[in-house]
């Protein structure tokens, strides 16, 4: 005897006890929000480490080996320049300065600042102007500043507002937006290489990378052997963003607690979902034993089981998504610089987790349900 109507009564079943129901979409909701919340914020750091690189674009960058993350510079030699420059297939080398220093604003406060200073002739890696004329960084004292989350501790500045770096007259000449914004929590100025180096003290190499534009994809694997001839690293834009990805999470503590607070969720979710359906299958067992003495197979009860089970998950998945999604949203209307993003990934992450949860919870049902005699329901 066929039931069609079995996912209607597995349906009925499940939400006729609101209080077991909603324990259940409580536990996967809780667990789902814990799972995409950690892991959104592991993807914002990430993301906001490498922040540099995407906004610069370069397609090689070259460096010293030492060098983990973009803020992390170790000075090159200027031969380095020359030697990349000469490699075939390369079609133009440029160097790149980026260091922090203390900047005085017009209230007599003192700021930490990141300074990039752009190759004098190309410009290479300037930032979009929103006010502003690129041609103005080559004014006495020009600089550029990033307008991002960060914008505001250099107390608004405005077109020819002047400060003092590191005892050096400087002028806002042009007020850029950036793609991404900054990890550390510090403004970003742009101007030009020769005065970032005039300004800011160096060591006896300056260029702290050469950035490389191509003729054609296969010259990487040339500059890549020449450069390590000399003792440096040669990588791809996307390779040394997994570089400093990389570092992220395994040379220092953010990934480890990402993972235990992920793994956390997961048995958080998994222990209050599978106690409490394991519970509702108990105080059903002589429905499902009714319904197996009219005739309803195994494959069928197992079938309503994880049709409840998958049922639920869907449902504390969306819930629980959509809550991160409306939290991570409201903190960045109060905390612009809230580093935090949801992707593709994460949301599969927990959506695989979720789906464990069901198999898990519909597993320990599925064995109860299974073993039940219609004869001893009736008797009982």
């Amino acid at each position: 005897m066929k039931f069609p109507g079995l996912p209607l009564i597995a349906y009925k079943l499940l939400v006729n006890d609101r209080g077991k129901f909603s324990a259940l979409l409580l536990g996967i909701t809780f667990a789902v929000f814990l799972m995409v919340q950690m892991t959104s914020i592991f993807s914002g750091i990430l993301s906001r480490s490498s922040a540099t690189v995407s906004n610069i674009g370069a397609s090689v960058w070259v460096m010293d080996p030492a060098v983990n993350t973009v803020a992390n510079t170790i000075p090159v030699p200027d031969y380095l320049l020359d030697a990349v420059r000469s490699v075939p297939g390369v079609r133009y080398a440029v160097p790149l300065y980026l260091g922090g220093a203390l900047v005085k604003l017009r209230s007599g406060a003192f700021q930490a600042v990141s300074v990039i200073g752009l190759d004098d002739t190309s410009l290479f890696g300037r930032p979009v102007l929103e006010r502003g004329n690129i041609q103005d960084i080559y004014a006495e004292n020009g600089f550029i500043v990033v307008n991002d989350a960060e914008f505001k501790k250099l107390e608004n500045p405005m077109l020819g507002t002047e400060f003092e770096l590191n005892d050096h007259r400087g002028v806002v000449v042009g007020i850029a937006r950036v793609a991404a914004g900054g990890l550390f929590g510090v403004p970003t100025l742009y101007t030009t290489y020769s005065r970032a180096i005039q300004y800011l003290p160096t060591t006896r190499f300056t260029a702290s990378y050469v950035l490389v534009e191509l003729k054609d994809a296969q010259a990487v694997v040339r500059i890549k052997q020449a450069v390590a001839q000399l003792g440096y690293l040669a990588l791809t834009k996307q390779e040394f963003i997994d570089r400093i990805s990389n570092f992220y999470k395994y040379q220092t503590g953010i990934g480890t607690n990402i993972l235990l607070m992920t793994a956390i969720s997961f048995i958080v979710g998994l222990s209050i979902s599978g106690q409490t359906f394991y519970t509702f299958i108990l105080e059903n067992l002589d429905k499902f034993g009714a319904l197996k003495a009219m005739g309803a197979k195994g494959r069928e009860l197992v079938g309503m089981i994880l049709f409840q089970s998958i049922f639920t998950a869907l449902t504390g998945y969306g819930i629980g998504v959509g809550l991160c999604t409306l939290l991570l949203a409201l903190a960045k209307l109060r905390l612009p610089d809230y580093a935090s993003l949801i992707t593709f990934g994460n949301l599969g992450l927990a959506f695989g987790m979720v789906l464990l949860i069901a198999a898990i919870s519909s597993y320990i049902g599925i064995r109860k349900v299974l073993r039940i005699e219609p004869f001893d329901i009736f008797r009982g």
